[in-house]
């Protein structure tokens, strides 16, 4: 009896500048918002809840060169989503190179075909093991732009746009087991709970990382709040903070406020 080569189905993930990871998901909500307009259509036609389908559109407008998706007036409540023509090159690319994958998957299907399924099943396992995911809220990727050696750590200023900057501390062991150099593109990470907030310009705080940008959304809970701000490249930024501090600060949407965070908050990965 012949056996019959197990087939590989592609279900690909792409990460890089474009994103922390441009999947198959991610992909057919930027599809659908080109098609609904409509972020709240576009989630439920993917289908992923309201929330989930905004922290894909910020983790993707975080870490692409350009905005894949932007926010705009006149919708049917006032508002909408838009996929900008970035947005539509990157998803036409995807799909370009999604049909090259499974035509390399099959290929490989064929050659494996004498290898036994326990071994294929060990490398299926080891693929899994490598796929990395983050609980970080706040994602983004950039060039480093200055590297600065304080004996034990070292300092790392990473480049967003042309306005804005994150700085990084990290041990020197860490950015020799990175290989960091100038110019290398790298991710940083922050949690939503090492972020605070303030609207006052004129205050003067420690914090090496202030960015400042527009509160579009706050997400109340019984304890705490969840803010996000639209920068003007159109990243975000989220904190959590109280709901009594929400409440004293007067948060609320369309009012200018500056994320703060420690360098020492900021993780460094790298992709080889």
């Amino acid at each position: 009896m012949t056996n019959t080569p197990q087939r590989f189905i592609g279900h690909l993930s792409l990460e890089g500048a474009v994103g922390v990871s441009l999947s198959e998901i991610r992909i057919r909500l930027l599809e659908q918002i080109g098609v609904c307009g409509s972020i709240s259509q576009a989630a439920k036609a993917v289908p992923l809840s309201y929330k989930a389908a905004w922290d894909a559109i910020d983790a993707m407008n975080n870490m692409a060169a350009q905005p894949l998706v932007v926010r705009v007036t006149g919708g049917r409540q006032g508002g909408g989503t838009q996929l900008t023509d970035y947005g539509r090159s990157i998803a036409a690319m995807y799909r370009a190179l999604e049909l090259e994958y499974q035509v390399a998957l099959d290929r490989l299907s064929v050659r494996l075909g004498d290898v036994g399924g326990a071994d294929i099943h060990d490398f299926q396992s080891l693929m899994h093991r490598l796929s990395m995911k983050t609980s970080a809220r706040n994602q983004f990727s950039g060039p480093i732009a200055g590297l600065r050696d304080g004996g034990v750590d070292y300092e790392v200023r990473l480049r967003l746009d042309a306005q804005s900057e994150l700085i990084s501390v990290i041990t020197k062991a860490s950015a020799e087991n990175l290989a960091l150099a100038i110019g290398k593109e790298v991710f940083a990470f922050v949690k939503s709970s090492s972020v605070l907030l303030c609207t006052d310009r004129d205050l003067r705080l420690t914090a090496r990382n202030q960015l400042w940008g527009e509160i579009v959304e706050i997400q109340q809970g019984s304890v705490n709040d969840q803010v996000s701000l639209l920068l003007p490249s159109g990243r975000s930024v989220t904190a959590v903070i109280t709901h009594d501090s929400c409440d004293i600060m007067g948060l609320a949407v369309g009012q200018q406020a500056c994320a703060l965070f420690k360098a020492s908050s900021v993780i460094l990965a790298v992709y080889d």
